[in-house]
């Protein structure tokens, strides 16, 4: 770990709010961000992915927001942040997933999550899925997840959830470096996989569209930061070359989220091992992107 990133974590008193939320009223809020500051299905060489959730935090009051004459400003998307209140709920363990998205979804408010380690959507889907199911799932990974030999950990997610989601409706987007048992059995469940040869190819604009005919409703998205490539998101778990760019990966989160979407998910920043917190600011940017593009 670097000096810098010790002394920020020596430092840390409490968790600040992340720049987006404009509310502390729950039952006012639209969209609920919380953080799940948990890796203990991690079986990744790198370590830190717990301390998510307090650097994008911090990284967006410090990279997305500006103080002039004692004023707040924030920087926004282009098309603004619109007028949906967001709530920032503050952290929760991972034995509270069930009873904390059994309030958010019986109020009809979208979550986002920032994790944390990957095996944490499974407990998501699974809750959220007891409220709106089958789920269409799109998973943004460098990695299928669908070892079935072993279960219930990070390179397992998208097996453990089969019985909670539409296949038909569901894809994977950024997959590249899969194992022979997940190829078998994505062939065998007839999943859709884009991977970043295919946008490469097929340009960005077709590859949304091709999506948004596949996805049904009750949509879920879980976005692994493993997906971008490394040159964007160095700060990941398990980075692997040849990915998204950022702005591709943004392109097709948005136009999925203005379809609509019933909440999503954020993995996988490892802020020990990031380059001048580029990877948790493009998280930020990232839940910016999606707040202005909510139904």
């Amino acid at each position: 770990m670097s000096k810098q990133f010790l002394e920020r974590k020596i430092k840390r008193n409490m968790e600040k709010t992340i720049c987006w939320a404009n509310t502390d009223d729950f039952e006012q809020s639209e969209i609920v961000i919380l953080g799940i500051p948990d890796e203990s299905q991690s079986h990744a060489l790198r370590k830190g992915a717990s301390e998510a959730p307090h650097f994008i935090r911090e990284i967006s009051n410090l990279r997305d927001s500006y103080t002039r004459e004692g004023k707040k400003s924030l920087g926004l998307p282009f098309n603004g942040i619109g007028r949906k209140k967001v709530l920032d709920y503050g952290n929760i363990s991972k034995n509270q997933i069930d009873e904390v998205f059994e309030r958010i979804i019986s109020k009809s408010k979208i979550p986002i999550v920032m994790g944390g380690d990957h095996s944490i959507s499974k407990d998501i889907i699974k809750a959220i899925s007891k409220k709106k199911a089958p789920l269409s799932l799109v998973y943004f990974d460098a990695h299928p997840d669908l070892v079935s030999s072993t279960q219930n950990y990070y390179g397992s997610v998208f097996y453990d959830v089969l019985p909670n989601i539409d296949l038909k409706t569901s894809l994977q987007i950024g997959i590249r470096t899969p194992e022979q048992e997940e190829l078998d059995n994505l062939k065998k469940y007839d999943i859709k996989v884009i991977t970043p040869f295919d946008i490469l190819e097929k340009g960005v604009k077709e590859i949304s569209k091709s999506i948004l005919k596949t996805i049904g409703k009750n949509v879920y998205v879980s976005f692994d930061m493993d997906c971008v490539d490394p040159a964007f998101a160095p700060g990941v778990s398990v980075p692997v070359p040849l990915g998204l760019k950022n702005i591709e990966a943004v392109y097709l989160l948005k136009a999925i989220v203005e379809q609509g979407i019933i909440g999503m998910d954020i993995m996988e920043v490892c802020p020990s091992y990031d380059i001048k917190d580029r990877t948790s600011h493009l998280a930020s940017r990232m839940i910016s992107e999606v707040i202005s593009s909510c139904k």
